[in-house]
């Protein structure tokens, strides 16, 4: 596990990794290093099949044990911090399949990044259909590009999600929010796109002044 706080954070988001790589993915080390940037600490780990070293990623009851287990001990790690949980792709579906289960103490809002609403060339929305059981807010952040959103699919979801769901499009980004360079773009810009949209979607919706006092 990893945890990267700021003594200016507003916000813990509960980080995990998507199918093929684990908490340590570059991408995973910049986005955690700019969201502290703004204003968003991160706690990232790992779930069992990848600290083992297995290929297969774990069935959804253990990969949801193991979100639980991360939200509570970020929770505990980090008392003063409103929680935001989610994830790359995988690690974000089944983090939204344990709140939708069991909502988790603590959790203020989802965030996605790169919500995996079926496998690429199999468009279809069963995966979303646990999301209407979800009772927080959550945050879509979609490349237009992205093979395992069909974009249309996807927009279909969030709007009936209604006021719970908020859909961010990443234009011409891929599942990664990898960009063609003809875009101009760089990967810092991305990366800083995605970071002050989960910022100002937290300070809009989850804000550290809602947080019930005990």
């Amino acid at each position: 596990m990893s945890a990267s706080a700021r003594t200016d954070a507003r916000w813990l988001y509960v980080f995990a990794h998507g199918a093929g790589a684990g908490m340590n993915h570059p991408f995973m080390e910049r986005a955690a290093r700019v969201f502290g940037e703004h204003g968003i600490a991160t706690y990232r780990y790992e779930f069992p099949y990848m600290k083992a070293g297995k290929g297969r990623p774990d069935s959804p009851a253990i990969a949801e044990a193991a979100v639980r287990e991360a939200v509570m001990e970020a929770g505990r790690a980090n008392p003063g911090l409103p929680l935001l949980a989610g994830g790359k792709s995988f690690g974000g579906r089944m983090t939204s399949q344990a709140q939708a289960s069991q909502p988790m103490p603590g959790v203020r809002g989802l965030v996605f990044l790169g919500f995996p609403l079926h496998p690429p060339g199999r468009p279809g929305t069963t995966r979303a259909e646990h999301l209407t059981s979800v009772d927080v807010p959550m945050l879509f952040l979609q490349g237009t590009r992205d093979q395992f959103a069909q974009l249309d699919l996807l927009q279909e979801v969030v709007r009936k999600l209604g006021d719970r769901a908020t859909l961010h499009l990443i234009e011409e980004g891929d599942h990664s929010f990898k960009l063609p360079k003809r875009t101009g773009k760089s990967e810092s810009d991305i990366m800083n796109e995605l970071a002050a949209t989960i910022q100002q979607w937290a300070a809009r919706v989850v804000s550290p002044a809602a947080m019930p006092r005990g």
